[in-house]
């Protein structure tokens, strides 16, 4: 009988995606309050794209395994967690991990995935469901009859605010590339061809009161013409870096420049603010509260999907191994929705 391995892609340096490589060794056993995830799928992110460059903040030093969050089957688990979680699929947030046929994960940070979605359906929807729930419901506060701006709106993050945006009652205006724009109307969304000249400038034509929120992944100096969108008591959410993703950040807001005209922005008596988001942001100092929220937000997603307010893009899935052709797929700017890994 053939003894199960596993099997994990590690990112050893600044690299081509040709230059990830394949890792083999022992299943590892779960230690207390560990539990033993066979990994059913995991996906690119632009977070990978991003560590493999060296750009992603807070990234482990090379050579690790990437992967930022899984779906999968817990298949053992350690002293003190609930023997009858065996058996169970969950999904988990990770940073860093989730390329690998078999991954540990503290027993508290995995949530289950309902009856019917499927492994990669959700895969989908973990850090890009999370992350869109967040800034949609717990920092812009959109509600019904609110208008909003979703830059990269055909993008991972990006097509989820879209649609949570629309089951809240929103308006939508959405950036991206000519090619998508039919595919954003059919949803109900406003195209905007985030290539045009001055996009700010027909973002306000289609607003000319200021919108509610704008959802900003670009970052850089754009971040200025974002805020000028604002109507009076409506919120900037800073929550990406893609400028960066080819320049070494010679064109960008100095960080500490940024901070504070942030900060300025907030104090200024018009009711409007902007903020930035990471998904991490207050895990450090309030571990269970972080996971108590996660673990709701994503039950909530999760929901979602099954309601049908939310669908599950996937670009296309490809087995783990070839984890260097996913990379170059996702990098290519050619697909919607998320590539996704399978064993």
């Amino acid at each position: 009988m053939r003894t199960e391995e596993l099997v994990e892609v590690v990112l050893p340096g600044k690299v081509e995606p040709e230059g990830l490589r394949i890792r083999h060794g022992a299943v590892p056993t779960p230690g207390p309050g560990q539990v033993l995830i066979r990994m059913e799928a995991t996906g690119v992110s632009f977070a990978e794209q991003q560590m493999r460059r060296g750009r992603y903040y807070d990234q482990p030093p090379f050579p690790f395994v990437p992967g930022y969050d899984l779906v999968g089957t817990v298949q053992s688990t350690g002293e003190s967690v609930e023997p009858g979680l065996a058996g169970t699929r969950v999904a988990a947030l990770l940073k860093v991990g989730g390329w690998a046929s078999h991954v540990l994960v503290d027993a508290a940070d995995v949530v289950p995935v309902p009856e019917g979605i499927d492994a990669a359906q959700a895969e989908t929807l973990v850090v890009n469901g999370i992350t869109a729930w967040q800034m949609l419901h717990r920092k812009a506060r959109v509600r019904a009859g609110h208008t909003v701006v979703v830059y990269g709106a055909n993008g991972g993050v990006g097509s989820v605010l879209v649609q949570l945006a629309l089951a809240a009652g929103a308006r939508v205006i959405g950036t991206a590339s000519v090619r998508h724009h039919d595919d954003l109307r059919e949803r109900g969304v406003v195209p905007v061809d985030y290539r045009a000249a001055d996009v700010a400038a027909r973002i306000r034509e289609l607003a000319p009161g200021g919108v509610d929120a704008v959802f900003d992944h670009v970052g850089g100096r754009g971040i200025v013409d974002s805020w000028r969108l604002l109507a009076p008591g409506g919120t900037l959410v800073s929550y990406g870096s893609a400028s960066t993703r080819d320049a070494e950040g010679s064109k960008q807001l100095p960080v500490l420049k940024l901070l504070g005209r942030v900060w300025l922005w907030n104090a200024l008596p018009n009711r409007r603010r902007a903020c930035f988001y990471n998904v991490w942001a207050g895990r450090a100092l309030a571990r269970n509260r972080f996971r108590s929220r996660l673990r709701a937000d994503l039950t909530e997603v999760f929901a979602s999907l099954r309601r049908g307010d939310l669908t599950a893009r996937i670009a296309a899935e490809l087995p783990l191994t070839d984890a260097p052709e996913a990379l170059r797929l996702a990098e290519s700017g050619t697909v919607a929705g998320k590539v996704v890994l399978r064993p």
